[in-house]
Parts: C-alpha cells; sequence; structure tokens
C-alpha cells in the first residue's frame, strides 16, 4: 500500500480531494506527489513538472484550472525540495548530486500513475527547471501526447564575463568534494523573501507573490533557497547537453515573458524555431512566472495551455 503523505491545504488554493503520497525512487529517495481527478469524465491526465525551490501547494490555482478543465492532474515535488528528500543537512541548499537523478523521480511519478491507471491520454506541464527534466524525459521516451512548457530552463541567465568563472568554479568544487556547497555570493535564505516584492524577478502580481512567501513562512518545510555548487555545475552540464539534442516530435506550447530574467529566453526561441510542431507564445511584459501572473497576464498562459491540451 502507498502511504499517504501530508498535503497543506490550508495554503495551496487547490481543489478538494487531492490526495498525496509518498513515493520511492529506485536509489531510495522519498518524493512526494499528490493527483487530482475532475467530478466527470477525464480528458485525460496532465503530469505536472515544478521547477527549483517549488513545491506541489504552489501550484494549487493551475491545478484548479485543469482540474475545472476536465483534466486529472498529477504532480511531484523533486527531490531536494519540497517535502520530498532533503540532501543535505542544511535543508535551504538547492541540491542534486547527477542531474539525471531527476530521471529517477520521473520514473517512480510515472509508475504510480500506471499502478493508478489514469485516465490517458497523457499530457506534460512543466516550468522552468521542470522544463529541463521534461525535455530529457521526452528524449527517454516518456510516454505523453503533447507538451506545454512555462518558461523552460534550457539556459540560466549569468553575467557573460562570470559564467565561464562560475561554471569552472561549480565543476572544480564538485570534483574536489565541496559540491555541497552554495554558490558563492548568495545568502542562505529561502525564496522567495517577504517584503522584497519590488525587486523580484517572478512576477508583477502582490498577490501571487504573497501568497508564495505566506505558503513558506507558514510551512517552513516546503521552503528552498540558494542553489549548491553541485546542483549549478549539473544544470549548467545539462542544458549543454540538452542543446545539442534534435527535439521530439511531439506537439509543443512554449511560453515566455518578455520581462524575463531568470532563464535564457533566446536559447528558447533557437529550440522553439526548429521543434517540429512547436509553438512558442511571449506574453508581453510577464517575467519568470507565465502562470502566477497578473490576471490578464495569467489567463492567457493558462488559456494557451488548456487550449494546446485541447487540440492535441
Amino acid at each position: 500500500m502507498i502511504p499517504n503523505a501530508p498535503l497543506h491545504e490550508d495554503v495551496a488554493d487547490a481543489p478538494p480531494d487531492g490526495r498525496a503520497v509518498w513515493l520511492f525512487a529506485e536509489d531510495g529517495a522519498r518524493i512526494r506527489a499528490a493527483h487530482w481527478l475532475p467530478e466527470g469524465p477525464a480528458k485525460g491526465t496532465v503530469f505536472l513538472f515544478p521547477g527549483r525551490t517549488e513545491y506541489i501547494e504552489k501550484y494549487g490555482q493551475v491545478i484548479g484550472d485543469l482540474v475545472a478543465a476536465g483534466h486529472a492532474v498529477l504532480v511531484v515535488d523533486w527531490r531536494g525540495q519540497g517535502l520530498s528528500t532533503r540532501l543535505l543537512d542544511n535543508p535551504l541548499s538547492g541540491h542534486v548530486e547527477v542531474f539525471h537523478d531527476y530521471q529517477k523521480d520521473v520514473a517512480a511519478l510515472v509508475d504510480y500513475a500506471q499502478s493508478l491507471d489514469l485516465p490517458r491520454p497523457w499530457r506534460l506541464l512543466a516550468h522552468s527547471m521542470g522544463g529541463t527534466i521534461a525535455l530529457r524525459a521526452l528524449l527517454n521516451g516518456m510516454d505523453v501526447q503533447s507538451v506545454a512548457l512555462s518558461a523552460p530552463m534550457w539556459g540560466i541567465t549569468i553575467p557573460g564575463a562570470v559564467r565561464p568563472l562560475l561554471h569552472a568554479a561549480a565543476i572544480v568544487a564538485k570534483r574536489v568534494g565541496h559540491g555541497h556547497r552554495q554558490s558563492p555570493g548568495i545568502k542562505n535564505a529561502a525564496y522567495p523573501e517577504p517584503r522584497a516584492f519590488e525587486d523580484n524577478r517572478l512576477t508583477h502580481d502582490r498577490e501571487q507573490y504573497r501568497r508564495m512567501t505566506d505558503q513558506t513562512r507558514t510551512h517552513h518545510g516546503l521552503a528552498l533557497g540558494p542553489p549548491s555548487l553541485s546542483w549549478l555545475a549539473e544544470a549548467l552540464d545539462e542544458c549543454h547537453d540538452l542543446a545539442k539534442a534534435a527535439s521530439p516530435e511531439i506537439p509543443c506550447l512554449a511560453m515566455i515573458g518578455t520581462d524575463e530574467s531568470i532563464v535564457k529566453n533566446d536559447e528558447i526561441r533557437r529550440r522553439m524555431a526548429t521543434w517540429p510542431g512547436g509553438e512558442l507564445l511571449e506574453i508581453d511584459g510577464a517575467r519568470h512566472e507565465c502562470l502566477m501572473e497578473t490576471p490578464e497576464r495569467r489567463r492567457k498562459a493558462i488559456g494557451a495551455c488548456l487550449a494546446h491540451f485541447e487540440r492535441y
């Protein structure tokens, strides 16, 4: 029997009757997942892959939109964040030993979906780091009919002069056993920080930002801070490797904000220009969180996802 896991419904703003469970990846990492079913016949199941620092509850409103449109939804907390296994003694440090370890989490999630016989067709919605993991999963043969991506992390914005030095330092630190250390110059604090709305790079919507900070302030176990040097080295290497791979022949919608400053929009534009059946939507003025922006921008992003899933 699969054990139940906590689901913080008091802060999630998600539909009722969601069920959270503990899954175990092949290497023993404990992974939290949760799923919801619509009231009537389902149009299929949407796998939801969050970004770095994120957790299931953050996507409560997005889950609500998908369920209201008739989709079942299955969401994951990646290893090292949310309520899944934390990998370092410092719980605020975002860490992974090998980026491909996230594919073990994907495998556990797919096994769980199969055990529940979740409605088909299966589709995929991913944000930021979730878009990196999603592209690798698709290249590995994950069986989905279509995919929608919000600000996929196919390149990380680092100032040009600093980038090669930081990448080299992260690789060396990992090789000499210091990969667990945090990236230099970043304070050990949970993201997003309360009282930092004016300087945030996530959203223009003050209420959405308050919702994010209230969630981690109410349930400290959801919070995550800066990445480790190991995570940084692995993420940059994975982005480099993926850039050399051809896009899969699966209908794909990618959404980016014109006010993006965390991931590289040019890398997204480059890939989507040659993705078979690919479509790129640029949302004017949106920051990194297209799905959690001001109401008009958010409606545009959610509406595009739902329309894409109706077509494919």
